[in-house]
């Protein structure tokens, strides 16, 4: 049995707890076998040795958020608990809009309200970099890791700092497992849910009023991939999400639409797969033929990136030991069915 007493100073303790203990108890939560006590500005801390450490990390770093950005909402204290949260905190840095020089942060871009819209995890940082160093960047990667987001975040970026003059971002329209032909309304309305995921992105970071102006000047277009044959996609940042979705003539026809001054992201999870069983997905030839051209890079984000509901990533990784138990069995029975036409035919 060990006890740890914390001393909570310097900060306001409800931010720390929330209003009726609802912090608190997300923490209490995530070790129930620990017995937590507060009183003033002390917590006691009292269970199994490895435990008791390990909480007193996770409210230690809860404090060092509240000292440095004066609040922690619910959604921080979860990603805290679940480990999404530490490589933002291995750099002590200010988040301040109006310091004059650089500021060193992961702050990709400011969206709604100031908020800072962070690379959460060490994969997100490097799609940063790798975008910042090369033209065209290959994301690839389960649900949940931030693909999207992260790039949809670089855009918005490039364009508040003139570095484009406007932000297309497509997704190829394949329906995953549901059909909306039959839904009421024009094209725009039957295309629309496939592209809601980007829709979402922006509207986390730019203001209802600005984004509706942007998106009546056409300077942010969200379109299906189709609507970008023929173009020259030039001064633009453009965002190709669920690549997965398409075919090899499809992802050739985008990467040869772009222009000289054009940066592109193409986002894919190799495991969702929604194209009819004929048809191959063109994002393994892509990854193949190009990835050693200067000025692509390739990059893998796993499990580990996850940023969803904790669980999320447990899903991810029995998903994938299913797959892997799937392809040896379908190996075996392959070889079982090759060994048995070969002695037929020796038998003849």
């Amino acid at each position: 049995m060990s006890e740890i007493v914390l001393t909570i100073g310097g900060i306001d303790q409800l931010e720390l707890y929330g209003q009726k203990n609802s912090k608190l108890n997300l923490i209490k939560g995530a070790f129930p076998d620990l017995e937590f006590n507060s009183r003033g500005e002390t917590l006691k801390i009292s269970g199994e040795k490895k435990q008791t450490q390990k909480a007193k990390s996770k409210i230690e770093q809860l404090v060092k958020l509240i000292r440095r950005d004066h609040t922690v909402n619910v959604q921080k204290v979860k990603d805290v608990l679940n480990g999404n949260m530490a490589y933002e905190l291995e750099e002590n840095v200010s988040d301040n809009t109006e310091s004059d020089g650089p500021v060193k942060s992961n702050v990709i871009v400011y969206g709604r309200n100031a908020k800072g819209i962070k690379a959460r995890t060490r994969n997100q940082k490097k799609l940063v970099e790798l975008s910042e160093m090369n033209d065209i960047v290959f994301a690839i990667g389960p649900a949940g890791t931030g693909k999207t987001y992260t790039a949809v975040a670089l855009a918005v970026r490039a364009l508040k700092t003139k570095m484009v003059k406007k932000i297309i971002l497509t997704r190829p329209a394949v329906e995953a497992g549901e059909s909306l032909g039959f839904l009421p309304g024009d094209l725009k309305d039957k295309v629309d849910p496939y592209l809601r995921p980007l829709y979402d992105a922006l509207d986390d970071m730019l203001p209802p009023e600005k984004l509706e102006h942007f998106m009546q000047t056409r300077i942010i277009e969200v379109a299906p991939l189709a609507f970008m044959r023929g173009r020259t996609l030039d001064n633009a940042f453009i965002i190709l999400d669920e690549a997965q979705n398409c075919t090899s003539v499809q992802i050739k026809m985008f990467l040869t639409r772009l222009g000289p001054s054009a940066k592109c992201i193409i986002t894919g999870d190799l495991s969702q797969i929604d194209l009819p069983r004929h048809q191959r997905s063109g994002l393994f030839k892509a990854l193949d033929i190009l990835g050693e051209l200067n000025g692509i890079a390739k990059l893998t984000l796993t499990s580990e990136d996850v940023v969803r509901h904790k669980l999320v990533k447990d899903i991810i990784n029995r998903y994938e030991e299913d797959a892997h138990q799937y392809k040896d069995q379908r190996e075996r029975e392959d070889n079982y069915r090759d060994k048995k036409v070969d002695s037929r035919k020796d038998d003849k």
